[in-house]
């Protein structure tokens, strides 16, 4: 009889599994889109619907025809330059040279003396900015979300980019457009604590196994020697609240107008609708009121321009 294999479940990648710091995310990524002078943004997620839209896909056997596609609500509130920070490369990374807050009534001639008196391209400039919930209905938050935006890496283009919008309001038709893809990056559900079936994927026993009453375990955690247990071994733990991208997600539409979008009686658990907003094709990570960074995204994807939306659905959500 042969011997059955079966892989491991279960990315190890995501190890060890622990609940996030802070809900307003942190993009770790050194990679740029070039042209871009800010390369993300943020929004809260208003919940999903569906739309009926021409598919523009050279490539889709529906090309030509008239489709349905989930798609994803995020409400994208404008964003504030509250300062910026100035970075100088290192042996080991970046290193903070200075920052300016428009609060303090700084201006940006402290970090343009420092970048003409010495080489510009070991520096690069990094957007502070402010989330403003206030501005949502449904969120219950009175605390700004302060996160770092990294700009597009030319230090002169940013540095002029930068006196234009210090102290102002950033809205997402000046990052994005219609048609473009991009990369969603939130928290995750949390679950609390769950088995290893449930949080590694693990196979539940046979019936021969489980007359023990117990069948919802890993068979083996481990040899006799070294007698320890391995931190591979799948075990429960804390489930979801953790940081995750999607990459490639396509905006099918970019509005003002929140009306044209809201369901009667408004999203389920959020609300209506009062600010600009994006429509995200597919899924999000996160639950209703997660907060979402957007950037623009790095991996390849096709040419598709803007699409062109027949139908949205409006239909209450209230008795679902």
């Amino acid at each position: 009889m042969s011997k059955r294999h079966r892989p491991r479940r279960g990315s190890l990648a995501y190890s060890p599994r622990k609940r996030v710091r802070s809900e307003t995310c942190r993009l770790k990524r050194e990679d740029r889109v070039a042209d871009k002078e800010v390369q993300s943004f943020a929004g809260y997620k208003a919940g999903m619907s569906h739309i009926m839209r021409a598919d523009n896909d050279p490539n889709s056997p529906t090309k030509g025809m008239e489709i349905s596609a989930p798609v994803t609500i995020i409400e994208t509130p404008p964003l504030r330059a509250v300062g910026f920070r100035l970075y100088k490369a290192a042996d080991y990374g970046k290193n903070v040279v200075t920052e300016v807050w428009a609060e303090n009534g700084n201006s940006l001639d402290k970090i343009a003396g420092i970048i003409e008196s010495s080489h510009a391209t070991s520096f690069s400039i990094n957007m502070i900015a402010s989330a403003l919930p206030e501005l949502v209905s449904g969120i219950p938050k009175k605390k700004h979300g302060i996160m770092e935006v990294k700009m597009s890496g030319e230090i002169e283009k940013d540095l002029e980019y930068a006196r234009e919008v210090f102290g102002k309001d950033i809205r997402v038709a000046d990052v994005f457009k219609e048609g473009d893809f991009v990369d969603v990056t939130a928290v995750t559900k949390g679950k609390g604590t769950q088995g290893p079936v449930k949080r590694w994927g693990v196979m539940i026993q046979n019936a021969k196994a489980r007359r023990s009453g117990r069948g919802r375990h890993v068979g083996c955690i481990g040899a006799w020697t070294p007698r320890r247990v391995r931190w591979r071994i799948p075990q429960l733990g804390q489930t979801g609240y953790q940081q995750r991208t999607e990459y490639n997600k396509r905006i099918l539409k970019i509005g003002e107008d929140g009306e044209e979008i809201t369901p009667k009686g408004g999203f389920l658990n959020y609300g209506i609708v009062r600010n600009d907003y994006i429509m995200v094709k597919g899924s999000v990570p996160g639950p209703k009121k997660r907060f979402v960074r957007i950037s623009h995204a790095l991996r390849h994807y096709p040419k598709l321009g803007s699409p062109e939306i027949t139908y949205i659905s409006r239909v209450s959500q209230q008795g679902k």
